[in-house]
Order: C-alpha cells, then sequence, then structure tokens
C-alpha cells in the first residue's frame, strides 16, 4: 500500500512538489504526505484560514521527543568513555532551540514555511518546524527510518561534534567561575519587565561585588541573565568563550 502512495504522490497528487521536496530533503518518499505538510502550518495560520487545519505544535512536541532519545543513544555509543555530564552537556547543545535554527536553515526549512504560512518567518519558527518534520518522519516511516534520517541527514552532514565539544555559550556560568577565582560576588537584579510583541521582556542587571557591571535583555529572565553575564565578562576584559553560535537575540 505504501508503493501505491508514493507513485500516486510523485505523479498524481496536488503536493507533488512538496513530496519531491521531502524525499530530497530525507532521503525517502512520502507516504503519508498530509502530515508533511500539516509539519510546516504554523498555529497563526488557523487564526487566518476558516479551513479544517491543524497547527505544527503536536507534531512538534512529539518531535522533540524522538530527537532527544536518538541523540542521547547516538551520543552514547559515539562516546564510550565519557562520562553523563559530557553527555548531558552535549545533547544540550545538540537539542537547544538556537542549534535547531541553525540546522532547519541549513535545510532551508524557511522555502516551506513561507510557502504555507502567511506570516514573517522568525528564527524560532525554523526549529519548530525542525522537530515537526521529525515527528512527521517518525509517525510517516517509524522510529528506525527517523533514527537513520537524523544521524545521516543531519548530526553527520550539518553538525561538527567536536567544535560542538569547545563551545561553551553558558556565560553566566563562566561569569561565576571569574568570580569564585578572583574572590568575588555576583548578583543579578531585575531591572524592568516590560511587553514586546505581546511578549514579557525582561531587563536584567548583573553586579559583581555589588557594582553594576552589565545589562542584559531577553524574553526570559535566564537568558536576559546570559546576555548580560556574556557583556560583563567582556568589559573586564576576561572575554567569554566562543563558539561557532553567537548570542541569541
Amino acid at each position: 500500500m505504501s508503493f501505491i502512495w508514493r507513485i500516486y504522490n510523485s505523479l498524481f497528487s496536488h503536493e507533488k512538489d512538496l513530496a519531491a521536496h521531502i524525499q530530497s530533503m530525507i532521503g525517502m518518499y512520502p507516504d503519508n504526505i498530509k502530515i508533511y505538510k500539516t509539519a510546516f502550518q504554523h498555529k497563526s495560520l488557523l487564526n487566518e484560514s476558516s479551513e479544517d487545519l491543524q497547527s505544527n505544535e503536536r507534531l512538534e512536541y512529539l518531535g522533540d521527543s524522538i530527537l532527544n532519545s536518538i541523540v542521547a543513544e547516538y551520543l552514547f555509543k559515539k562516546y564510550p568513555q565519557e562520562h553523563e555530564g559530557f553527555l548531558t552537556k552535549m545533547r544540550s547543545k545538540i537539542v537547544k532551540r538556537r542549534t535547531l535554527n541553525e540546522i532547519a536553515e541549513k535545510m532551508e526549512l524557511d522555502m516551506l514555511l513561507r510557502e504555507y504560512n502567511n506570516t514573517r518567518i522568525s528564527s524560532s519558527m525554523l526549529g519548530n518546524a525542525f522537530e515537526a518534520l521529525v515527528g512527521a518522519i517518525y509517525l510517516d516511516k517509524g522510529y528506525k527510518r527517523t533514527k537513520i534520517f537524523l544521524i545521516q541527514k543531519v548530526l553527520q552532514r550539518h553538525l561538527d561534534l567536536s567544535s560542538l565539544e569547545k563551545f561553551d555559550d553558558n556565560y553566566k556560568s563562566q561569569l561565576l567561575e571569574w568570580c569564585q577565582k578572583t574572590g568575588k560576588s555576583v548578583d543579578y537584579r531585575v531591572m524592568e519587565k516590560y511587553k514586546q510583541r505581546n511578549r514579557d521582556r525582561f531587563k536584567v542587571e548583573v553586579l559583581v561585588d555589588g557594582e553594576h557591571a552589565a545589562t542584559g535583555e531577553g524574553f526570559n529572565k535566564k537568558g536576559a541573565e546570559q546576555r548580560a553575564s556574556a557583556k560583563a565578562l567582556k568589559a573586564m576584559k576576561k572575554e567569554p568563550h566562543k563558539g561557532q553560535m553567537g548570542i541569541e537575540q
């Protein structure tokens, strides 16, 4: 039956262009083309359409779980001598939002998002769509083929694990470590909370030994503290460790 669906999708379906695009991207012809289309439908589309549509949020939830499982197993086998803490940090670096956004951009998922949505495409939408795509592949092809796709088409093609091992963007941790070595204290204070694009945004101040060191802003306190910490390290001539991914704006 799946073979018949592949023939239909490639030759007769109204979504044959999408089917061809998906095939070139994941290396397999889709059997259920509808579920892949759903993977690229942002929730904003539902507000603009009277059709019986679904957003990609449920697929994103599923894809997130599958992605974490496969990445954890891949790292476990790749680094047989490393301890749990190293593996946890590496997995976090791979599945974090910024990394997924960059992977999705390399895969040109923005083209498909623009095809099926009438809204501005943000970087976070890219990462969400990637997770939804993983969920769609899992439902359409099963765990084994999803695993092959993620390892061969994503982890081995779009990530440099050796660089990722050295990459550290936990600037708050770096600042705390530096302060501990120099006998200084570090504290954070929320200076302001306001609305931007209908979301809460925070302005945070970091104080070193009770003195103002820097401020940072973000859509959550954790992100604002990270940006403030990076600025404080730089201001104190203590450049934060850099990697292939900069500070998320």
